[in-house]
């Protein structure tokens, strides 16, 4: 047998611990040469954005759930356009309620002077209705997205686990969106395609994508192309869909990774990622192509936050979102700073330690920083 100390990505420390199997594999992307400088990328993929001096523009950026350089973004941005600018900060929280200010990182000088907008899905107060998609999901946004002469929207591109990657559209549907109509639109999660990785054909992703046509107000992309250590290494910016495209072009081989599924699958990623089992679900996502029929995934989350909206978390995450990405006869466990009554309300099971989770396993995955992998098995694998 052989034995490894090893560390995870966990929450607010490092998770360590020692995995005994007969075959011991560490899967991570590979490294990626060292960034230029952001402020300059930034300042290049900006050239085409204009505004007329005293214009009125909608900046989104996303809550404290991600981590992301809005402050850099922000400064770019106020470079780019003339001194008054009329602006609106509006954060994009979706169902999550409104965010925290102080984690965004943003200037004070500028909370004090913009219009801020911190999002409250759950609230119908400032909502506009603006129609219903093909598939449909009510059209219900923010006010801010409609009475303005410019919406700018930021984020990050790396990948979603059902919408293919994260950032675009998303700042405003389901960034901004109505509790209810985004829950509409998650519902597509169940479809072959709404996978990470995918974008076209991907029937979340077009979804919302659709919705986002229905603004009346132009808008303008500005995205950082985010690699597997979390800093931007590429910058994309103009029009909403192609300029996303064009990112996630350049993402998809920064994050794919390959390997023989296993009987065991140790899966991790560092906060916020690991706030919150609503959030960690995404780490689940991501790994369960590899993982063998009749095997265990083991997601190894800190989980400050607890569990999230326990009934959203098992019905629209779990049960419709991750189970069945699972292979036949998987089951689903969870080392977390939790204690075991809470996590006995999840559909997920409580193991105190990775030790005790991981048994006598013949062969063991370990993946670290895994919700934002692409994960493939192995071509050729079992057959």
């Amino acid at each position: 047998m052989k034995v490894m100390e090893l560390e995870l990505p966990y929450g607010r420390t490092p998770l360590r611990f020692s995995c005994e199997a007969r075959h011991i594999e560490v899967l991570r992307a590979a490294e990626l040469p060292e960034p230029r400088p952001l402020a300059r990328q930034l300042d290049e993929a900006l050239s085409a954005l204009t505004a007329v001096d005293g214009a009125r523009v909608t900046l989104i950026v996303s809550d404290s759930t991600r981590n992301e350089p809005r402050a850099e973004f922000l400064a770019a941005i106020r470079r780019r356009l003339p001194e008054g600018t009329r602006w609106t900060l509006a954060i994009a929280t979706g169902t999550h309620g409104p965010s925290p200010l102080e984690p965004l990182g943003l200037p004070a000088e500028f909370l004090a002077t913009a219009t801020l907008v911190n999002h409250d899905g759950h609230s119908d107060r400032d909502l506009v209705e603006l129609g219903i998609t093909r598939r449909g999901t009510p059209v219900r946004v923010h006010r801010c997205v409609i009475e303005t002469d410019l919406v700018i929207l930021t984020g990050c591109i790396r990948p979603h686990y059902f919408a293919g990657f994260g950032a675009g559209a998303k700042a405003i549907f389901p960034g901004l969106a109505q509790a209810t109509a985004i829950r509409i639109n998650h519902q597509l999660k169940t479809a072959p395609n709404s996978v990470a990785g995918i974008v076209d054909g991907n029937p979340c992703r077009a979804d919302l994508e659709e919705a986002v046509r229905m603004i009346p107000a132009p808008t303008f992309l500005l995205n950082g192309v985010s690699g597997p250590d979390y800093r931007i290494h590429a910058v994309v910016a103009g029009h909403v869909e192609r300029a996303f495209r064009d990112g996630c072009t350049i993402a998809r081989p920064w994050f794919t990774v390959r390997a023989q599924p296993a009987p065991v699958v140790i899966a991790s990623d560092a906060l916020p990622v690991t706030a919150s089992l609503y959030q960690a679900a995404k780490i689940a996502a991501a790994v369960a192509p590899l993982v063998e029929e009749n095997g265990t995934l083991i997601l190894a989350a800190e989980c400050p936050d607890g569990v999230g909206p326990l009934e959203t978390v098992n019905e629209a995450v779990f049960r419709i979102g991750i189970l069945p990405r699972l292979p036949v006869g998987a089951r689903l466990v969870l080392v977390s700073g939790m204690a075991k009554d809470l996590v006995d309300q999840t559909l997920l099971t409580f193991a105190p330690s990775i030790e005790a989770a991981v048994g006598g396993a013949d062969r063991v995955l370990v993946i670290p920083k895994a919700s934002q992998l692409l994960c493939e098995p192995l071509r050729g694998y079992g057959s």
